[in-house]
């Protein structure tokens, strides 16, 4: 049985914006409960939902809404509606173009004016879909959920289009073309410029792989920190068991970009899946890259910087390293791995640091290549540790003079490094010093704050207040307001599908002889 849990129904969005989709749920079986609110979820043993607790709330001889009590119903499945508001990303981030009225883009008329939409009216008097219009007459349009207007349904925003293309169609009549007939050799270049295809496929490690993309547009526009969205094309891949090899979009490091030769460098962790399938890409094959996206990291000027990297999360500090001394930082990197044929792109590692300390769960450790390097047999906390009060001898970089301390890895990883700042390493670092950590939350659309799949918890230490912010739009985010548990838990909430899809891709790339048969 489905159940939604209202306040009131003829407060929903649904009933006020669109009535039918309540006839319709009723008709389909579901059933709405009014005056409940929800007030906690209870989990059992596996962590799954078991039940839900809500308060129930009537109506007071005032007409104000008060508590009677709580009731707890059975729930294995519960579906959150968080409603819906404008994605204004584009005003954060080139606010000379894209200006805000109160939680809504700004509209402007046909000349570039100021002008105010009606809102919340599915066909306005006034026809405003431009928010913008640029000196030699280009303009931005805006419709559907971003527009004052149009909010709240899919019909409302097909509504919009309907009623703004004559506006567009007037704006673009007034603009002269470049040219009658298409350059061609303009098309060439703009066609290269767009178009990603596979340049190199390197396996690294026993686990990581690095693909190499020739995307100029995308390579040129990198900055150390960003990410992008790798895919290959679905009427491309190869056809095994009735499956196709498509993948699905993976958020991936820009590790290094050459931006003369156009290429961009991407590191893959085999995790299953359709990360196996980065190693069957071909050169020359033409794949959807997406991006840069994600917020660049914050590189200071003459700061002690360090860089503490685990595993895989090295490979997005290489370029972070590089720009740090650039800037005139000092750069003391902890390189941590669990085994000995973790480690990769050691030349890499050591162009991005002044001193390195290699670390490794696994003995004997590494043999630095350079003198002022250091080697430790342990983990990331262990290596701070150890270099901190001196173990592992002088110090070309003191620990206690770091500004800023950014963390990129496991979960786990940049949780115990977090701990670590308050408890063992409290001793030695700055009582102000800045601390932040890549999030690597779970990813889908990778389009900065649109479909919510990377929203990671984030507590304030001295209020205890708590505030939800989009991974995808910046993933840098303050060690200590970073709730660890929710990441984890979101972190595993596809694990089930994630080892199903895995087997079957093995089972596939074993069909094509791609693989080995791994018995158990």
């Amino acid at each position: 049985m489905t159940i939604a849990y209202r306040r009131r129904l003829v407060d929903s969005p649904s009933y006020t914006l669109n009535h039918e989709e309540v006839h319709k749920a009723l008709e389909e079986g579901i059933s709405f409960s009014e005056g409940l609110t929800p007030h906690r979820v209870k989990v059992d043993r596996f962590g799954h939902a078991a039940s839900i607790s809500l308060r129930v709330q009537s109506r007071g001889e005032d007409g104000r809404w008060v508590e009677s009590g709580e009731v707890e119903l059975p729930a294995q499945t519960i579906l959150v509606a968080a409603g819906t508001q404008p994605n204004t990303v584009l005003a954060r981030e080139d606010s000379a173009h894209f200006v805000l009225d109160g939680k809504y883009f700004r509209a402007t008329d046909e000349a570039g004016n100021p002008v105010t939409p009606e809102k919340a009216i599915s066909k306005p008097t006034d026809v405003r879909v431009l928010l913008s219009r640029r000196a030699d007459g280009r303009c931005m349009s805006y419709f559907g959920d971003v527009h004052p207007s149009y909010f709240g349904n899919v019909v409302k925003a097909m509504g919009s289009a309907k009623q703004g293309y004559p506006i567009v169609s007037r704006v673009l009549a007034e603009v002269e073309p470049a040219s009658a007939e298409p350059d061609a050799l303009f098309l060439e270049q703009l066609n290269d410029a767009l178009r990603a295809t596979v340049h190199k496929v390197e396996r690294l490690t026993p686990m990581i792989v690095e693909v190499v993309v020739r995307a100029p547009l995308a390579a040129r526009r990198f900055r150390p920190g960003q990410f992008y969205r790798l895919q290959n094309y679905e009427t491309r891949s190869r056809l095994v068991e009735n499956t196709r090899l498509a993948m699905e979009g993976l958020a991936l490091t820009g590790a290094w970009v050459d931006r003369q030769q156009r290429l961009i460098s991407t590191i893959v962790l085999e995790m299953g899946g359709s990360s196996d399938l980065c190693l069957q890409l071909k050169p020359g094959e033409p794949v959807v890259l997406m991006g840069p996206t994600g917020t660049p990291t914050e590189i200071p000027e003459n700061e002690t910087v360090i860089l503490a990297g685990g595993g895989l999360g090295n490979a997005v500090l290489f370029s972070i390293g590089q720009a740090m001394r650039a800037a005139g930082n000092r750069v003391l990197y902890f390189a941590g791995y669990k085994h000995m044929t973790d480690r990769y792109k050691i030349a890499e590692i050591e162009a991005a640091s002044d001193v390195v300390v290699w670390c490794c769960d696994e003995e004997p450790g590494f043999n630095p290549d350079r003198p002022q390097d250091k080697t430790i047999v342990g983990n990331i906390v262990q290596a701070m540790y150890a270099y901190a009060n001196g173990d592992l001898g002088d110090q070309p970089i003191a620990f206690a003079e770091a500004d800023r301390i950014v963390a990129i890895g496991s979960d786990r990883m940049m949780a115990a490094v977090a701990r670590a700042r308050h408890d063992v390493l409290k001793p030695y670092v700055k009582p102000h010093h800045f601390a932040i950590g890549s999030i690597n939350s779970p990813m889908q659309c990778m389009m900065k704050e649109i479909c919510a799949q990377c929203l990671q918890l984030h507590v304030d230490p001295k209020t205890g207040e708590t505030r939800y912010v989009f991974s995808c739009f910046n993933q840098d985010q303050p060690l200590d307001q970073v709730e660890w548990g929710a990441l984890d838990a979101r972190l595993r909430q596809n694990s089930t599908q994630e080892k199903l899809t895995a087997e079957w891709v093995d089972h596939c790339l074993v069909k094509l002889g791609s693989r080995e048969m791994q018995r158990i």
